[in-house]
């Protein structure tokens, strides 16, 4: 649906490239002036023309040849590795060295929807839009994340009546775990939804019952799946549509 023409966010043509990243405004002025910046093939010289940065107008633009990156809202789907870090700070490997080096002078900023672990992979959303990243995250809107779990060893039997109880602790926690969806895949692999993000809960979960995490993969947020065909360390960006599916993705489901 296409807001109201006295809601469309309007900004200098400059401005708006320098806000996702493509260089300074002195620098979008210089590349503006060149012909390098486009609107359906024909060259936008005016570095001051007022444009609606909206992902309408914003995918009739190209910047040097290429397709300009989506304004504010954009969401990211990546396929995190082990091994990497979500931060901006620490040391090592990071989320965002995966990506490309203007997504990390996006203004406003690009945050993750919550954290993966170092030792974790799998589905990781990030995002600049503030509300959709607060109702994936927020614990009143149960927003249901899938993990799949290797093991050390074989399961006893009685983990998944222990998950859903709604009564499970965790060492050193006051407050019992929400209800969480347990699924056998073999002796030694089950899937886990859960629609807390304590730390380190899963692993934490199994070590309550006696056994170790050797491997743990996030395959789903809410509806949205992680895409086969993503191998580990790409991205692709989402269609709003996609990312509302993990929102809609309430409801903790046992598959």
């Amino acid at each position: 649906m296409t807001a109201p023409a006295d809601k469309i966010p309007m900004l200098r043509l400059d401005r708006l490239l320098a806000n996702l990243g493509y260089g300074t405004r002195t620098q979008m002025q210089a590349m503006a002036h060149a012909g390098r910046i486009k609107l359906d093939g024909a060259a936008l010289r005016d570095p001051a023309l007022r444009v609606a940065a909206t992902p309408e107008f914003c995918a009739r633009l190209s910047i040097n040849g290429e397709a300009l990156d989506p304004p504010p809202g954009m969401v990211i789907a990546l396929n995190k590795p082990r091994g990497v870090t979500c931060s901006r700070k620490e040391a090592g490997p990071l989320v965002f060295d995966l990506l490309p080096p203007r997504f990390r002078l996006r203004e406003p900023a690009l945050s993750t929807v919550g954290r993966l672990d170092k030792d974790t992979s799998g589905l990781l959303l990030i995002t600049d839009d503030g509300a959709l990243l607060h109702r994936l995250i927020s614990p009143k809107h149960n927003i249901a994340k899938r993990y799949c779990a290797k093991l050390a060893r074989p399961l006893r039997g009685d983990e998944a009546e222990i998950f859903a109880s709604g009564e499970m602790m965790l060492d050193d926690e006051a407050k019992p775990l929400l209800p969480a969806v347990l699924r056998v895949l073999s002796p030694t692999e089950a899937e886990v939804s859960v629609t807390e993000g304590r730390y380190h809960q899963i692993r934490r979960m199994f070590a309550a019952t006696g056994n170790h995490v050797l491997e743990l993969h996030r395959m789903s947020i809410g509806d949205f799946a992680l895409p086969l065909t993503l191998a580990p360390g790409d991205f692709l960006l989402l269609r709003a549509s996609e990312a509302e599916a993990a929102v809609r993705g309430e409801a903790l489901r046992a598959g």
